[in-house]
């Protein structure tokens, strides 16, 4: 049975986690130029560009989130600018707008308050919907892979995306249930999940983690985010910072392994091979912190999405960047 505090968590409008923290990480400078990656509803943009007289290149897959910004854009006279593309397309789209290399990237992962609230987007097991999850314009949705896969793809993005124990038992349920007749609405794709889970103790919905890995399936999310980390890298300038919000363990991941690596601390693949075989490049980055900034409990209060929110931020050094060929 969902709580009231599970349909209020879901129904608020979009608050900007860690907020404060995400700009004392970007520390932003007067005249500097600073990329939100995953525009959104614009509160971390606002903020930077409140904070001091600088510009911002705001990005978002979703074309109704650029179409909703276009009063903000009045706004700040010519100090935002909105693109709508990929954040894997980080690098051209940022390049197409600017010569200089830019002084911060944020990037807030995951999915937003504002597409959860719309049924019609189909990412909530909450509101029923489309079995839809699409972020932008021309992935296929959630309906298509829940369909169309083979048990065998399910079980993989089930375990894969979801970290979901059960995979297995709940993909073979979505087939049979799929030849009597498609599945086609979030609230069918739960209940087939909540009576597969059945007796299983959770403190989350139980159809929780498979709507996770189907979301990250159809819109790419750990491939995109793979490569906006290595975009930022080569967009920031010596002393640009990054900041990096994410929602769960597998996006968590992601950024602490790929700073650790930027930063020197990734052990050397073959602790046989000496030292001076297998020099490292010099630094990339240096971590703003050794450990990861989660919210408080006054935030949680508030704004429950935050609850589950990791933030890991970095400094870029003065070192070119670092191939990926060279820390394999």
């Amino acid at each position: 049975m969902k709580t009231d505090s599970s349909i209020t968590a879901h129904t608020q409008t979009h608050i900007p986690v860690m907020l404060p923290e995400v700009i004392a990480i970007l520390d932003p400078k007067p005249g500097g130029i600073y990329v939100d990656g995953t525009f959104g509803s614009g509160g971390y943009a606002r903020a930077i560009l409140d904070s001091t007289a600088c510009k911002i290149i705001g990005i978002d897959r979703d074309p109704s989130a650029i179409a909703a910004a276009r009063t903000m854009y009045d706004e700040y006279n010519g100090r935002l600018c909105l693109k709508e593309g990929r954040i894997s397309d980080m690098e051209a789209i940022v390049n197409s707008e600017t010569t200089e290399q830019v002084d911060g990237v944020a990037l807030d992962l995951g999915v937003s308050s504002t597409q959860l609230n719309d049924r019609a987007r189909g990412f909530s097991f909450i509101l029923d919907g489309p079995l839809d999850m699409r972020m932008g314009r021309s992935e296929e949705t959630a309906a298509d892979i829940v369909n169309l896969r083979t048990e065998k793809d399910l079980i993989k993005i089930l375990r894969n995306y979801g970290e979901e124990r059960y995979a297995k038992r709940i993909a073979l349920a979505i087939c049979e249930n799929r030849r009597k007749s498609p599945i086609s609405t979030t609230s069918q794709l739960a209940e087939i999940v909540r009576k597969v889970l059945s007796g299983k103790n959770s403190s989350i919905d139980q159809a929780t983690r498979t709507f996770q890995a189907l979301r990250i399936a159809v819109n790419d999310e750990i491939n995109q985010l793979k490569c906006a980390l290595i975009a930022a890298e080569r967009l920031l300038k010596s002393g640009g910072r990054l900041a990096v919000v994410s929602f769960h363990s597998l996006e968590d991941r992601e950024v602490k392994n790929f700073l650790k690596s930027r930063s020197g601390l990734s052990s050397r693949a073959n602790r046989h091979i000496p030292e001076f075989a297998t020099k490292m490049p010099d630094p990339s980055f240096n971590l703003i912190s050794r450990g990861v900034y989660k919210p408080t409990s006054e935030e949680v209060a508030t704004n429950p999405r935050a609850r589950s929110a990791r933030l890991r931020g970095a400094q870029r050094t003065c070192a070119a960047a670092i191939s990926e060929e060279m820390i394999i």
